[in-house]
C-alpha cells in the first residue's frame, strides 16, 4: 500500500481524522518551512520553495518545462545556482536537465509518443556527434576540469534540443504556445532593457547588481557603453550582461514574429504583436549593435521577397530612411558608419581576430583544437566570428557539418512552404524560424554570441527544431493536423 492510498484511507474515516491529517500535514509544512528560513535567509527560502514547485510542475509538463527553458533563456540567461559542488549549475542547465529526464523516462517506460524524424535530423546527429570527438581530440593538449566539462556538455546539450522540440511540438497547438513563449519572452526582456536604460544610471546599477545572489555580475561595471567609454552612449542589455547578446535574442524573437505580423489572420491580435515588434525594435537600437541589426534588416529582407510579405520590403526602406533622418538616432548611424569604415576600436580589435583565428585555422584546420584551450601558447580561442569560432574549436568538418544543417533545415522549409502554400495554413510557423535562423547567420558574421554562449546556441537550435516540427506537420495529410487557421 502506498503512502497516497493510506492517507486517502485515512481521510475516509471522517472528519475528525480529516482535520488530523490535515493539522499534521500543516505542522510538517510549518516545521520545513521554518527550518529552511532558519538555515537559510527568507529569500532563500522562498526561491527555495518556488523551485521546487516549478520543479514539479515541470516533472508533470514538457510544455511546463518548454515555457520555463524558454522563460530563463530570455530573462535570466546566466542565473546559477548559488551552490557550488564542484561548479555552479546554472538554472538552464537543470531546466534541460529535467526535459530530458522526463523524456527519457517516458520513452523508458513506453509512454513516449511514436519518434519524429525530419531531413534535418542526420546532418543535426552528424554536428552533435563531432562536438563530442573534436572536445575528446582536443583534451591531448588541455586539462579538464569541473567548469570546462560542464561548459562543453552545455553545447551537446543544446543542441539536442533540437530532437525534444522536434518529438514535443506535435501539434498546431504546441506550435502556437512555444511560439508565444517566445515572442512574448522577447519582448519582456526587450522591455526590461528599456527600462534600465531611461532609469538613473546608480538606480540601474542597483537593480542589477542585486543579480549577484544568482551570479551576475555587480557594481557600475554592470552598465555597458559604447568602446567601454562612459562618455559615449550607454547601451542596452538588460538582463543578458552584454548588448550584443541581447541583440541576438531580439534578432531570433523578432524573425520569428515577423511573419505572423503580416500574415492574413496572425494567431493573436495584430495590435499586440506591432507592440512586441516595437518595443523589441527599440531595444535593438538601444543596443547599438550593429551586427544583429544587419542580420535582422538581412532577415526581413527576404521575407519580403515572398508573395503577401513584400510590405516588409518597403517597412525596411521607411525604417531605413527613419534611421537615417531622424535627429535622436544620429548617434545610432555614426557607430554604424564608423564600423562599417573599420574606423571605431571594436571593429579594429575585430579585424585583430580574424587574423588570429585564421593563423590557428591554418595550423589545425580538420577538428580544430576543441573546447578547452589551445595547444599553443601563442593563440587563443576566442573570435568575433560564428563561422571562424567554430572552425577555430571543431575545424572545417565542424563548419561544414553545421552549414549542412542549416542547409538542411533551410531546404526542409522551403519544400514544406511550397507544399502548403495552397491553403497557407502552416506558412507563418514555416517562414518565421526560416527568417530567425536567417537573420542569426547573418548577424554570425559579425558576432559569435550564438555559438559561445549556452543559452543563445540552445534558442538557436530550439527554434531549427521548431521549423522542424512546423514542416513536418505540413507533410501529414490535412485531415490528421486540425490546423485550420
Amino acid at each position: 500500500m502506498t503512502w497516497v492510498n493510506a492517507l486517502q484511507r485515512l481521510l475516509a474515516r471522517g472528519r475528525l481524522w480529516y482535520a488530523l491529517a490535515a493539522l499534521i500535514a500543516c505542522l510538517a509544512v510549518g516545521t520545513v518551512a521554518g527550518a529552511a528560513i532558519a538555515f537559510l535567509t527568507p529569500v532563500y527560502a522562498v526561491a527555495l520553495a518556488v523551485a521546487v514547485t516549478a520543479g514539479l510542475f515541470m516533472l508533470r509538463s514538457r510544455q511546463f518545462t518548454l515555457a520555463v527553458i524558454v522563460g530563463i533563456i530570455c530573462l535570466l540567461p546566466f542565473a546559477s545556482v548559488p551552490l557550488n559542488v564542484g561548479f555552479s549549475p546554472t538554472f538552464l542547465n537543470l531546466a534541460l536537465g529535467v526535459f530530458f529526464l522526463v523524456w527519457v523516462v517516458r520513452v523508458a517506460t513506453g509512454q513516449q509518443e511514436r519518434w519524429v524524424s525530419s531531413p534535418v535530423s542526420p546532418a543535426v546527429a552528424i554536428f552533435l556527434i563531432l562536438t563530442f570527438a573534436t572536445f575528446v581530440a582536443g583534451l591531448g593538449h588541455a586539462s579538464l576540469t569541473p567548469t570546462s566539462l560542464r561548459k562543453f556538455a552545455e553545447i551537446p546539450l543544446g543542441i539536442a534540443l533540437f530532437f525534444g522540440v522536434l518529438n514535443n511540438v506535435r501539434t498546431r497547438h504546441d506550435l502556437e504556445q512555444v511560439t508565444l513563449w517566445l515572442i512574448l519572452g522577447g519582448t519582456a526582456a526587450a522591455a526590461i532593457g528599456i527600462f534600465l536604460y531611461v532609469i538613473p544610471q546608480p538606480l540601474a546599477i542597483r537593480l542589477l547588481s542585486a543579480l549577484s545572489r544568482l551570479r551576475y555580475p555587480s557594481g557600475p561595471d554592470v552598465l555597458r557603453f559604447i568602446e567601454d567609454n562612459p562618455d559615449l552612449p550607454m547601451r542596452a542589455i538588460s538582463t543578458s550582461v552584454d548588448p550584443n547578446v541581447l541583440g541576438a535574442l531580439m534578432v531570433l524573437t523578432m524573425g520569428l514574429a515577423a511573419p505572423h505580423l503580416a500574415a492574413a489572420k496572425p494567431f493573436i491580435a495584430r495590435k499586440w504583436l506591432v507592440l512586441c515588434m516595437a518595443v523589441s525594435g527599440a531595444c535593438l537600437l538601444l543596443t547599438y549593435s550593429r551586427g544583429s541589426m544587419a542580420g535582422l534588416v538581412a532577415g526581413l529582407a527576404l521575407l519580403g521577397l515572398v508573395g503577401r510579405y513584400r510590405r516588409w520590403l518597403l517597412i525596411v526602406l521607411v525604417a531605413g530612411a527613419l534611421l537615417l533622418l531622424l535627429p535622436q538616432t544620429q548617434a545610432y548611424v555614426a557607430h554604424f558608419v564608423e564600423g562599417v569604415q573599420g574606423q571605431d576600436l571594436a571593429t579594429q580589435m575585430r579585424f585583430g581576430e580574424y587574423k588570429d583565428a585564421l593563423t590557428l585555422i591554418q595550423r589545425y584546420p580538420w577538428l580544430g583544437v576543441g573546447f578547452v584551450d589551445t595547444p599553443d601558447i601563442d593563440l587563443y580561442l576566442g573570435v568575433s566570428n560564428l563561422y571562424l569560432l567554430i572552425s577555430e574549436e571543431m575545424g572545417l568538418v565542424g563548419l561544414v557539418a553545421f552549414l549542412a544543417s542549416v542547409a538542411a533545415f533551410l531546404s526542409t522549409l522551403l519544400v514544406a512552404w511550397r507544399r502548403d502554400r495552397a491553403s497557407g495554413a502552416l506558412a507563418p510557423w514555416l517562414l518565421g524560424p526560416a527568417v530567425a535562423i536567417l537573420g542569426g547567420l547573418v548577424s554570425g558574421v559579425f558576432d559569435h554570441t550564438l555559438f559561445s554562449y549556452s543559452h543563445a546556441l540552445t534558442l538557436f537550435w530550439l527554434i531549427v527544431g521548431l521549423g522542424a516540427a512546423a514542416a513536418h506537420l505540413a507533410s501529414e495529410p490535412l485531415p490528421s493536423r486540425s490546423l485550420a487557421p
